[in-house]
């Protein structure tokens, strides 16, 4: 089933940092939240819909798994989305790979002729652009997915700025000791922070696919993120995602639609362990890092964290004839860790 969740409130989904009062002073919010963050959301939700006890934690494993053990359940999401002449339509990051002109965004590939003689810290050989350079956007953009398909076919894209999906407020508080209700006071002074709140624009929410669970209704109100704000869920009508093509063109990229964890940093090990047929890495568009960890409930402690490549990257490629990607692969993501739950989702497109 595909769902659409509609804020009925400001949403906090904070990124992968500790946070509490006393030890940094400003909590920043995502959006869309990490694969990560909604699986929880999601599970946590079958178990209400359940009536499972919330302190039975066999009943709880056998009803939704484990941290790492998530049984049946795939995840393809979470998205922005928004609700256009009541049709469902997903929002994406602008691609790393992107050039900027004229308010639209441009796609870029590798030069053909590959230089020689130019020391890089790279762990491959150093790759030029054909023309221009990617960008470094000053505000946030992103690309609904009827202009990133165009983009990823070699077609110019008109790109939508983040304000006018959503906001991003501030607000205040102080550390409070819990026995006396009164402000903590530790050396220095009080414990003033800061947490963002995003507040989505009208109409516009989350989208996401999910499979393995039965027996829930599509329409309700769900809690998601920090403090439980609340969202309100309905059918989402957003079109199948687009299908992978077989054969791999000759010349394919990548698009990253959810954050990506490789084990050796920004690329995996080995590729064929996610194609099939003679395919190699020519270039790749990479933006920073993201720190994805979390809290362990079960364990009453923090998850380790991990360095993900960011949605949006973009990875070229060239094959052989026949090559595709490989069947099997747990929903058709390619990534070392959490394929099962939405991390790694990827788009191909032509270069």
């Amino acid at each position: 089933m595909k769902l659409f969740i509609e804020p009925m409130d400001v949403w906090l989904f904070r990124d992968g940092r500790p946070f509490s009062a006393g030890s940094d002073h400003r909590a920043q919010s995502l959006f869309p939240p990490y694969p990560s963050v909604m699986q929880g959301v999601i599970r946590s939700h079958h178990l209400v819909i359940q009536g499972i006890d919330l302190l039975d934690q066999q009943a709880i494993e056998g009803a939704v798994g484990t941290a790492t053990d998530y049984r049946d359940l795939r995840l393809r999401g979470p998205f922005i989305a928004r609700r256009e002449n009541d049709h469902i339509i997903r929002y994406f990051p602008a691609p790393a790979d992107a050039a900027q002109s004229d308010g639209q965004l441009y796609p870029l590939a590798p030069q053909d002729k590959k230089p020689t003689g130019i020391l890089t810290s790279a762990p491959t050989k150093l790759l030029l652009w054909d023309n221009k350079e990617p960008v470094k956007r000053k505000e946030e953009q992103w690309l609904s997915e009827a202009e990133l398909l165009n983009y990823l076919g070699g077609k110019p894209a008109t790109f939508t700025p983040a304000k006018e999906l959503f906001q991003r407020e501030g607000r205040f508080g102080i550390g409070l000791d819990d026995a006396t209700r009164t402000t903590r006071q530790e050396e220095g002074g009080g414990l003033l922070y800061e947490v963002e709140f995003i507040r989505p624009c009208e109409n516009v929410g989350l989208e996401i696919e999910v499979k393995g669970i039965k027996s829930w209704p599509t329409t309700g109100v769900m809690r998601m993120g920090g403090e439980g704000r609340a969202g309100r869920i309905e059918p989402s009508d957003a079109p199948a995602w687009p299908a992978l093509p077989h054969p791999l063109p000759s010349r394919f990229k990548v698009y990253f639609a959810t954050p990506t964890y490789f084990t050796d940093g920004w690329r995996p090990r080995r590729w064929d362990e996610f194609f099939q047929g003679q395919v190699s890495l020519v270039a790749a568009a990479v933006g920073r890092y993201q720190s994805i960890g979390g809290f362990d409930w079960a364990k009453n402690d923090h998850k380790p964290s991990r360095r993900y490549v960011p949605a949006g990257s973009v990875y070229f490629f060239e094959c052989q004839d026949q090559a595709s990607i490989k069947p099997d692969l747990a929903n058709s993501a390619i990534t070392d860790v959490g394929a099962e739950i939405g991390f790694g989702q990827i788009i191909i497109g032509r270069w």
